[in-house]
């Protein structure tokens, strides 16, 4: 039966009055679009409910009134995955926001899906703990996002994605059920560990609510380096010798390739604190507990590894402030829409010995395709996470799909994955048998329709929903 709209809107007013629901030229620009570069689309209506029970009333109104709903958080994803849908109701959970409690002695901290990462990381530190999840965004995305697309962000090779630091978690089924596994035990095999099927789901399986976060100890000492290497070789010597020299104590370890390096100092216009031009540019840090043991230490391990001639120049911090210089170089990329313009951008994985012959195969092939392409290459090369800018220079509108299946078919060939971080989501969905099987495919659209038989929480992003939308 189509949906009566007037009927509708009317029944949201009633449960959600105010600024709560927001419909017709009310809609904020902001709500149109993620980051993900796609066209604007305006909405049915934006509810924003501000506790579980009001995400859960307006999932059971929509789904009783069979309308398509998208969960929205800090609209900073770049896969589409929280763009919206002609027709569709959006969920906002921004004004759904707050700590509700942190717990020293096991070590959590109990938070609202609106509220955003940095807010998270801060009160931490205030109470002595370390939320080790960081990423670009982290003062505009929300950790239901995070825990939506189970983010991953600068210091997986230590701490894991968003997945590992998740004890419990409360959602909203597709139906409007409120299921609350609050849990802060560590150890818990109690049956299925159902939040597992939620994490990472993008908003197709459920809305999650609230979270409880797994806190670590605050570093005692943050110490880091850039390096300039000659070799995508010493770089995987330099990676080795890391985790030997340095042990639990590397928290990151970002690779930079002389492309990149280029963007970022000649056009951003990031000062480089090396002299020279090298091949590879290697962030790393490391966490400590004792800045005179654990700093002592690291200038030792740089200094053996210089001295082995692996590196060829480096870069070390004097304090916190030149680690944060460091990482202002690596995190130039957020300037790259307003520096380079219109581009395409990837998140993708591959086995780390094989990124460098990927990255000469891509750009090769790029140029190959469209002379005037310029690609640059960096990312979290630790976990097996690649970055990839690209753009055509001789156009204005940049030919996506064109791009894409370059990169995507590349990856294909080199046995990687077409998302890394960052989800499927819409752009990426056409790719994902590169990545997963058919039985793997089968499966996921099995526990889709387990769960939303009718296809109307986030229909077609991921995979095709149950009743053969493919938005």
């Amino acid at each position: 039966m189509p949906l009566d709209t007037a009927s509708f809107l009317s029944r949201l007013a009633e449960a959600f009055p105010g600024p709560a629901l927001l419909s017709g030229t009310d809609i904020p620009a902001r709500n149109l679009h993620d980051t993900s570069f796609l066209a604007d689309v305006r909405p049915l209506a934006v509810l924003r409910p501000d506790t579980p029970e009001a995400v859960a009333e307006a999932v059971r109104l929509c789904a009783e009134a069979g309308a398509t709903m998208v969960p929205q958080g800090g609209l900073t994803g770049l896969a589409g995955g929280a763009h919206p849908i002609d027709g569709a109701v959006m969920i906002s959970l921004e004004r759904f926001s707050g700590i509700e409690e942190i717990d020293p002695a096991s070590s959590t901290m109990t938070v609202r899906a609106g509220t955003p990462l940095e807010v998270i990381q801060k009160a931490a530190d205030e109470a002595g703990f370390f939320i080790p999840l960081d990423l670009g965004a982290r003062g505009s995305c929300l950790i239901g996002g995070n825990i939506g697309t189970n983010a991953g962000g600068n210091r997986v090779i230590r701490y894991g994605m968003t997945r590992e630091m998740i004890l419990g978690l409360e959602y909203v089924l597709p139906d409007g059920t409120l299921v609350s596994g609050l849990n802060k035990m560590l150890k818990n095999n109690a049956g299925y560990d159902l939040k597992q099927l939620f994490i990472g789901s993008e908003g197709t399986l459920g809305i999650v609510t609230r979270a409880v976060l797994r806190m670590h100890p605050k570093p005692g000492c943050v110490n880091a380096a850039l390096c300039g290497l000659g070799s995508y070789d010493d770089v995987l010597k330099l990676l080795s010798e890391a985790r030997r020299g340095l042990g639990p104590m590397l928290s990151a370890f970002e690779v930079m390739w002389s492309d990149y390096w280029q963007v970022v100092t000649e056009t951003v216009g990031v000062r480089s604190p090396l002299d020279g031009e090298h091949k590879v540019y290697v962030l790393l840090e490391a966490q400590g507990l004792d800045e005179e043991i654990d700093g002592p230490r690291f200038m030792n391990w740089i200094e053996k590894v210089y001295e082995a001639g692996i590196v060829e120049d480096a870069a070390i911090s004097q304090s916190l402030s030149d680690v944060k210089r460091f990482w202002g170089l690596r995190d130039a990329c957020a300037e790259f829409m307003t520096k380079l313009g219109p581009h395409c951008a990837y998140d993708i994985g591959l086995p780390v010995k094989r990124m460098d012959e990927f990255a000469d195969a891509c750009r090769a092939r790029l140029i190959a395709e469209m002379p005037e392409a310029l690609s640059v290459y960096y990312g979290h090369i630790g976990d097996g996470n690649l970055h990839i800018v690209a753009l055509d220079r001789a156009v204005t509108e940049q030919p996506m799909d064109r791009i894409s299946g370059i990169v995507y078919n590349t990856v294909r060939d080199f046995g990687g994955t077409v998302s890394a971080e960052h989800g499927i989501g819409l752009l990426k969905k056409r790719y994902l048998p590169y990545t997963r099987s058919a039985e793997e495919l089968a499966l996921m659209a099995r526990i889709k329709a387990a769960l939303d038989p009718a296809g109307l929480l986030n229909p077609g992003k991921v995979i095709d929903t149950p009743n053969g939308d493919k938005t």
